[in-house]
C-alpha cells in the first residue's frame, strides 16, 4: 500500500526540498508523485537532456525511504517545441489554433508530437531504468480531459481519411453504401472528399459521426499505447499506469480501451470542484470509483485525492473537517489500494493557485496536515483486506459506441445516459450492494445481474454472451433504446426491435416516443404486480409481449394495450425489459425483486451511511462511512459527522 502526496519540487526554491521531504515523511508517506509537468526542466532546449534536478529529488527522497511515481511530462509541451513546430498545436472546431500556455494543447495525430514525445520518454526511461525507487510510471496526465480529446486540424483530417481508407479497404463505394450517402446527395468519389464533422446546416451523417468518435478515441489510445510500449521496451518490468480524470463516460475516448495498455488504472478523485455549491452526492462519488475499478475489473490507485478547496478561476467548496478524510476512506473501501493527496503544498504561482493542498501557501501545518497524517496512520492497519479484490454480483454494462451514438443523436431532451446508469447504481448503493460498472467486452464470470442501460448499438458478440449468461442462471436487464441500431449507427431494415434480441426478450417494440417535462404517464401493474401503480417518463417503447410476462402496462388513454415492463424466463435465468424511464419507487421495487430472485443480500442503513465489507474469512472487515454533516447511528453505534469506522466483520445486517 503506497501512501503519498503529489509533489512539485520544481515550483519551489531548492532550499525548501529537505524540509518538504521531512514534512512528507512526518505525514506518514512512503511515496511521492513527481515530474508529470517537468518537460522543460528535463529538456530545456531541443535534444539537451538534463535530469540532474529530479536526480537530486529522487536521491533525497530515497534517503527517507520514499518510493517514486514518475510521470512522463507529455501533457505540457515546452514553449520551444510549440515555437519550432506550431502545427503540433491542436485546433478548435472553427479552425483556430489552441494557443500555447495551457495544457494538453498538442494534437494526438501530430507526427512531430510522436517524435518529440518519444525522445523525452525514451531519454527518461534510459536514464532511470535502473532506479529501484521508481515504483510506477504514469504516462501523460488526464488524457482526453478538458476537451483535449477533440481536434479539427489538417493533420486530424488527413488521419481520419486514412482511418476510413483502412476501414473500408480503400473502397469508397463500400463507405457510400454503409453510410447511405445517397441521402442529401452526399456520395463521395474519393476519400479526400470526406469532411470533418464540423458545424454545418442541420447535421452530418450519423454513421460518419460515429466513425469520427471512434477515430478520436483511437487517436488517444494509440498515443497512450505508444508511451506504454516504449517504457516496457526499455524497462521490461516497469509498472505503467495512467491517472484518469472524472467524467470518463462522456469523453471522446474509450478509457476501457486505453486501460488495456496499462498495468493498472489510477483516478483523480474530485468530489467537489470550483464553482460547485456543494460536493457530489455520496452515491455519485461511489459511481466514479466503481467505474474506474471496472475499467480493468481490478483494484486501482487514487493519484489525486483532495484535501482543500479546488478551482482554477473560481474557488470551490472547502471540505469540512474530516470530510476529505472520509472520501479517502470511501476510495479505499471501494477498491483503491494506494492513495496520493493533491497536493503537498498549494501553488503560489500559475493557474492552480486556488487548488489548495495539504499545506497552504503560508506553509503552516494546520488541520489538513494532521488529518492526512491520521488517515495514513489508520488506513495502513487494514492493508491486507483492502488489497483483496472486490467481488460484485451486479454489473452495469456500457458500450463506448452506444454512448457516442447518443452524443450524436440524443433522441430525448431528458435522456442523460450516464444519469440513467447512476439511477440503477443508486438503488444498489443505498442498499450497500457492490456494483461494477464495466465495458461490454468484459468477462461476465461471477456476476448474477447485468443491467444494460440504453445500449443502442447492436453487437452480435455481446448479445451472444448475454444469452449464454441468462441461460446459465443470470438475470439480464434490458432497457428502452437497447439494440436499435447496427454497428454503423444505422437503423436496420426488416428486423423488429430489439434487433436480433426480440425472441430472447420475448417482446417486440411496436412504437416509440420521447417525452419531456410534464408528460409523465401512469403505469399499472399486471399479473403478480397487480395493484402496483407508478409513473414513467423520459422515453418509452410500446411493447408487444411475445412470450414474456407483463409486469407493468401503460395506463394512459391510447396505449393501454402495450406493456411497459416485462420478464421472461431463460432456462435457469431471466431477462427483463424496461420499456420506459421508471420513477424511483417503482425502480426500487423492481431491482429489489431481481436481487431477491438471485439471492443477492441487501443491507439497509440510514441515509448517508455507507457500509462496505472487504476481505474474507477471519480477515474480513466492515467499513462504515457517515457521509452526513450530523451524527447518525449504525446498529447502535453513534457516528460523528463524516466519521469512518473499520472493525472486524462479525455479521452482515441483511434485508431479504
Amino acid at each position: 500500500m503506497w501512501l503519498g502526496v503529489d509533489y512539485y519540487p520544481e515550483q519551489w526554491a531548492p532550499s525548501m526540498l529537505e524540509e518538504d521531504l521531512d514534512n512528507i515523511q512526518e505525514l506518514g508517506c512512503n511515496a511521492i508523485r513527481i515530474a508529470e509537468f517537468g518537460w522543460h526542466i528535463m529538456e530545456p532546449a531541443e535534444g539537451r537532456f538534463d535530469f540532474s534536478f529530479f536526480d537530486h529529488v529522487i536521491r533525497r527522497a530515497k534517503a527517507r525511504g520514499l518510493g517514486i511515481v514518475m510521470g512522463t511530462p507529455t501533457a505540457t509541451i515546452p514553449a520551444w517545441l510549440a515555437k519550432k513546430h506550431p502545427d503540433i498545436l491542436s485546433e478548435f472546431e472553427d479552425g483556430t489554433k489552441r494557443t500555447f500556455g495551457g495544457r494538453h494543447v498538442y494534437c494526438f495525430n501530430s507526427k512531430e508530437m510522436y517524435t518529440y514525445a518519444g525522445r523525452i520518454v525514451r531519454a527518461m526511461a534510459e536514464h532511470y531504468k535502473d532506479e529501484p525507487a521508481i515504483i510506477a510510471w504514469q504516462i501523460d496526465n488526464e488524457l482526453g480531459h478538458e476537451d483535449s480529446d477533440i481536434c479539427y486540424c489538417a493533420q486530424c483530417r488527413e488521419a481520419f481519411r486514412a482511418y476510413l481508407r483502412e476501414k473500408f479497404g480503400g473502397d469508397i463505394q463500400a463507405l457510400n453504401d454503409t453510410y447511405g450517402t445517397t441521402f442529401w446527395s452526399q456520395s463521395y468519389n474519393d476519400f479526400d472528399e470526406i469532411p470533418l464533422p464540423t458545424r454545418t446546416i442541420t447535421t452530418h451523417n450519423p454513421a460518419l459521426r460515429l466513425d469520427w468518435e471512434r477515430f478520436r478515441s483511437e487517436s488517444i489510445v494509440r498515443f497512450a499505447a505508444f508511451q506504454a510500449t516504449l517504457l516496457k521496451e526499455i524497462i521490461p518490468d516497469a509498472v505503467v499506469m495512467h491517472d484518469f480524470p472524472g467524467g470518463g463516460l462522456g469523453k471522446h475516448v474509450d478509457y476501457s480501451a486505453l486501460s488495456r495498455h496499462l498495468d493498472f488504472a489510477a483516478y483523480n478523485n474530485y468530489p467537489v470542484w470550483g464553482g460547485q455549491r456543494e460536493p457530489l452526492s455520496p452515491n455519485e462519488i461511489a459511481f466514479g470509483l466503481d467505474y474506474i475499478r471496472g475499467l480493468k475489473q481490478q483494484n486501482f490507485w487514487i493519484t489525486e485525492a483532495i484535501m482543500g478547496a479546488q478551482g482554477h478561476d473560481i474557488t470551490g467548496f472547502s471540505p469540512r473537517p474530516n470530510q476529505a478524510k472520509m472520501w479517502a476512506y470511501q476510495s479505499m473501501a471501494r477498491g483503491c489500494t494506494s492513495i496520493f493527496f493533491f497536493r503537498y503544498r498549494g501553488a503560489t504561482k500559475g493557474a492552480e493557485q486556488f487548488c489548495y493542498g495539504v499545506l497552504d501557501a503560508d506553509n503552516v501545518k494546520r488541520r489538513k496536515f494532521y488529518e492526512v497524517q491520521s488517515f495514513f496512520r489508520e488506513i495502513k492497519n487494514y492493508a491486507h483486506p483492502l488489497e483483496t479484490p472486490i467481488r460484485s454480483q451486479v454489473a452495469i454494462v456500457y458500450d463506448y459506441d452506444s454512448l457516442a451514438a447518443f452524443r450524436i443523436q440524443r433522441q430525448s431532451v431528458l435522456l442523460d445516459c450516464e444519469g440513467e446508469m447512476k439511477k440503477y447504481h443508486k438503488v444498489f448503493y443505498d442498499r450497500n450492494v457492490p456494483v461494477d460498472i464495466i465495458p461490454a467486452e468484459s468477462d461476465l464470470t461471477g456476476y448474477k445481474v447485468l443491467i444494460l442501460p440504453q445500449m443502442i448499438v447492436t453487437k452480435p458478440e455481446v448479445q451472444k454472451k448475454l444469452a449464454a449468461f441468462a441461460q446459465q442462471g443470470g438475470t439480464v436487464v434490458l432497457t428502452y433504446r437497447d439494440f436499435v441500431k447496427d454497428c454503423h449507427n444505422n437503423l436496420v431494415l426488416g428486423k423488429p426491435l430489439p434487433v436480433d434480441f426480440d425472441s430472447f426478450a420475448g417482446v417486440c417494440v411496436a412504437e416509440t416516443e420521447s417525452l419531456q417535462e410534464g408528460q409523465e404517464f401512469p403505469l399499472i401493474g399486471a399479473g403478480e404486480w397487480s395493484g402496483v401503480q407508478g409513473r414513467g417518463g423520459i422515453f418509452r417503447d410500446m411493447l408487444v409481449a411475445q412470450g414474456a410476462e407483463v409486469l407493468l402496462r401503460y395506463g394512459d388513454q391510447f396505449y393501454q394495450e402495450f406493456a411497459a415492463v416485462t420478464r421472461k424466463q431463460q432456462s435457469a435465468g431471466w431477462v427483463y425489459y424496461l420499456g420506459c424511464g421508471l420513477e424511483e419507487p417503482v425502480l426500487e421495487r423492481l431491482l429489489e425483486q431481481i436481487a431477491a430472485e438471485q439471492k443477492i443480500p441487501m443491507e439497509r442503513s440510514a441515509p448517508g451511511v455507507e457500509v462496505v465489507y472487504r476481505g474474507a474469512g477471519e480477515d474480513q472487515i466492515c467499513v462504515v462511512i457517515n457521509h452526513n454533516s450530523q451524527e447518525t447511528v449504525y446498529h447502535g453505534q453513534t457516528l460523528a459527522p463524516f466519521q469512518c469506522t473499520v472493525s472486524p466483520c462479525q455479521e452482515k445486517h441483511i434485508v431479504e
